[in-house]
């Protein structure tokens, strides 16, 4: 018997699209995307007997997205005496074998007892952990079928994983697609992905009333516009550093050499495994008020010694590097070297000074050559605590160019 059902024009080739490895899908809300994943899987399975697995961070939040829209999808196509729904474990079963799945990411040990998994869906892709998205690309095999997997998901910051991994990754110099040719294409297919933009105007089932309190997102929440009205990527919250911009590399060192008597500094933070050496040049125009970094180093997993000969030209030059003092016998190790080296003061609540020195400048100046410190501070922004009120000493990453002492 063969099946109808009306979808929206804009998802009608994703729908039946089964060429690629990974099916990217992002957008605004009330954009169908979900509803269209769902139908894709229903589809399938019922074409080619697979087991499909359903992911979300947290897998209490699945029986109210995921499986209820299964669901509705079924009951609308009339397709109840070939699909089935099991509550307790959540469970989707059809009539040739297929079967769908669900485990959340805060339940990893669940997801070890997986097999034959030729389809993965990650809802809300964003907000499972990286190393989440890797042990689930091990979980997805099969000896004979293609191998899928779909992630969807609201656009967030440019520094989650999931924006780094499929589009631009600065600090790792990996540039798979520019999220703006997205936006403006709609749909895009690089090496194996297939990548999917959708607004609410996509949905010609939402009523025009949806639509316009998204507009309206416009004069009081900027943020969440972008969000959920144009479903792009960028600053979710309110930025550290509003001030902060990007200049050519050249243009930032003529603009150094033409101050007059400008302000020279030299800060370092340390770190090792997860955290980085950072060693930023910077110069201050105190006239204007404004803050130029025109150098960087930053690495991880470096020895001290290591360390030493890769900035061995700061022994040559002999500036003064004002370095991180919660590490003392690291600085009398690079003084013995031949450093000029001294440890700045930290005490309870620096970071937070430390934060209000940088904001007082007019402007902060990075050089494009400063790809790190340039990933770190563009979109800093502040944590919020329960209430929805920022802290101003947390951030939603750990900056350490942020943190140096200079």
């Amino acid at each position: 018997m063969p099946i109808e059902k009306e979808v929206n024009p804009h998802f009608e080739e994703f729908i039946f699209n089964w060429d690629h490895k990974f099916y990217f899908l992002v957008g605004g809300y009330g954009s169908s995307k979900s509803y269209h994943v769902a139908l894709k899987l229903i589809l399938k399975l019922l074409k080619e007997k697979r087991t499909a697995l359903i992911v979300r961070e947290v897998y209490d939040t699945i029986r109210d997205s995921c499986y209820s829209l299964l669901e509705e999808i079924v009951t609308e196509m009339e397709l109840d005496d070939r699909i089935k729904f099991k509550t307790s474990p959540m469970q989707v079963k059809f009539h040739n074998g297929s079967k769908i799945i669900f485990k959340g990411m805060d339940k990893p040990a669940k997801l070890k007892s997986i097999n034959n998994v030729s389809i993965v869906w990650i809802e809300e892709c964003s907000e499972v952990k990286y190393e989440g998205f890797k042990e689930l690309l091990g979980r997805l095999r099969h000896p004979i079928l293609p191998l899928h997997m779909i992630l969807s998901t609201n656009p967030v910051s440019k520094s989650n994983w999931s924006y780094k991994h499929f589009f631009i990754d600065s600090k790792k110099k990996i540039f798979t697609l520019d999220d703006k040719e997205l936006y403006k294409n709609r749909i895009a297919i690089i090496n194996n992905t297939y990548y999917h933009h959708s607004l609410a105007d996509d949905n010609l089932f939402l009523p025009k009333s949806y639509i316009e309190q998204l507009e309206d997102l416009k004069t009081y929440d900027p943020d969440l516009y972008r969000i959920a009205r144009k479903g792009q990527f960028g600053v979710n919250g309110k930025k550290v550093l509003p001030q902060f911009e990007e200049w050519p590399h050249y243009k930032v060192l003529e603009v150094i050499q033409s101050i007059n008597s400008p302000i020279k500094r030299v800060g370092m933070d340390f770190g090792f495994e997860t955290s980085y050496n950072a060693l930023l040049r910077l110069a201050i125009d105190d006239e204007e008020k404004i803050l130029y970094i025109y150098w960087e180093y930053y690495k991880n997993q470096m020895t001290d010694d290591k360390t030493a000969v890769e900035i061995a030209e700061f022994i040559e030059t002999q500036e003064l590097i004002r370095a991180d003092s919660a590490e003392p016998k690291t600085i009398k190790y690079y003084s013995q070297q031949g450093f000029n080296i001294s440890g700045a003061k930290k005490f309870q609540g620096s970071r937070l000074q430390n934060t209000k020195k940088v904001k007082r400048f007019k402007k902060i100046i990075c050089s494009s050559n400063c790809v790190n410190t340039i990933e770190e501070l563009s979109d800093l922004t502040y944590a919020v605590d329960k209430n929805g009120e920022i802290i101003e000493d947390e951030f939603n990453i750990d900056p350490h160019t942020l943190d140096i002492p200079a």
